[in-house]
């Protein structure tokens, strides 16, 4: 039996691979500069939410060193930043892990990509297939844990060798930041049961993710380990469930259905299991996007990776995101767009109705504390509705 998540980890989404208020077209484009990732970045500090995550590959800015420029701007936000076996050394991941864990003060989270583009891993200089990705991660989360764990490390395997590998100093948290490791694949869950302590998956429907949670949490239970679990989506999220619709229905008004098939063919391309379930949820068409209650998969017509959001109106996303808490879910890496907008909405509209872990500093709205709105003649706070209290 699935245990229910009491407290709920939401992060939010630093969108350095573009942003705007459309899908699939230039129009509403926003530049997506340092200032405005500060903003998000501050929008979600100051709104309590648990951390941000930002994405990697070559169509993003890098994620470590946008999360060294904007992490001094916040006080408690988190930053998930993403390891690249096979990319990098794992020596030097370990020295980049332990300083950005010392000069964020233990505000890193370490999200571990295998990679699951082959043209993309050629230009990067990787020529390995699926299996042997996973292989290298092995090997790689092996020499890299010990080292963060203070280990003095002697390495051969089948892809890496390290002779006398060595942290001099240490990161704040003991015995390293979290790792979080997204993988459907049989391969991809063997390597996470051993190495990780957060599982993720996509935001597939509430019984496919029971199911993968399941599979996990069976292959951990018989290696005599305990994982947690998280998922990650999209929010679209308005006062009426109307409003929500409609707003998902504007979001992809300009995609057109030759930018459908050329995103959906380099989607095709890619061995990444979890992009093919993205992909079959939808199929490349229009006409049935909603594939389970208030889970639309509209954003994956053009987007790759997480390609599902929530629509709805509070009430109604706050219960969905509980049922994904009824299968063993605690934490939540969402997104929305435009990001900045979208970070208000949600923390406004739904934070007061989900129990959350929340940084010490936040507090729940109060009409005497501020922000509450603006005084009505100069004189008067505003009042606010009951079902908001």
């Amino acid at each position: 039996m699935s245990q229910s998540a009491s407290n709920a980890n939401i992060l939010w989404f630093l969108p350095t691979h573009g942003d705007s208020r459309y899908l699939g077209t230039s129009e509403g484009g926003r530049e997506v500069n340092f200032n405005y990732l500060r903003q998000i970045a501050q929008a979600a500090d100051q709104l309590g939410y648990y951390g941000v995550l930002i994405p990697t590959g070559r169509s993003c800015e890098d994620s470590w060193i946008v999360a060294s420029a904007v992490a001094p701007f916040t006080e408690r936000l988190r930053y998930l930043v993403a390891v690249r076996p096979g990319l990098q050394s794992p020596s030097v991941a370990a020295r980049m892990t332990a300083t950005l864990d010392r000069v964020t003060n233990g505000r890193l989270l370490v999200n571990v990509v295998t990679g699951g583009d082959p043209i993309e891993n050629k230009g990067d200089g990787i020529f390995l297939s699926h299996a042997e990705r996973y292989e290298v991660t092995r090997e790689f989360l092996t020499v890299y844990n010990d080292l963060l764990e203070g280990k003095a490390v002697n390495f051969a395997g089948k892809h890496i060798r390290i002779e006398d590998g060595r942290l001099l100093f240490p990161p704040v948290q003991a015995p390293r930041p979290p790792l979080f490791f997204g993988g459907s694949s049989d391969a991809g869950i063997d390597v996470a049961v051993d190495t990780v302590e957060k599982y993720l998956t996509w935001g597939e429907p509430p019984a496919q993710v029971a199911e993968k949670v399941a599979k996990v949490k069976a292959v951990a239970d018989k290696r005599g380990r305990k994982l947690s679990f998280g998922i990650r989506l999209h929010v679209i999220v308005r006062e009426t469930n109307a409003k929500a619709w409609a707003a998902a229905d504007d979001l992809i008004k300009y995609v057109t259905d030759e930018t459908i098939a050329s995103a959906q063919k380099i989607f095709a391309r890619m061995d990444s299991v979890g992009q093919q379930r993205m992909s079959l949820l939808h199929g490349g068409r229009r006409d049935k996007l909603e594939i389970s209650p208030n889970l639309w998969a509209g954003v994956g017509l053009v987007r790759g990776g997480a390609g599902t959001a929530l629509v709805g109106d509070p009430e109604t996303v706050a219960a969905r995101i509980k049922e994904y808490q009824d299968i063993g879910i605690d934490t939540f890496i969402l997104s929305g767009y435009p990001h900045l907008e979208e970070a208000y909405r949600f923390a406004e509209l739904v934070f007061p109705r989900l129990a959350l872990d929340r940084p010490d500093h936040i507090s729940r709205l109060r009409a005497n504390t501020g922000p509450f709105g603006e005084t009505i003649a100069n004189e008067q706070l505003p009042l606010r509705r009951a079902s908001q209290s």
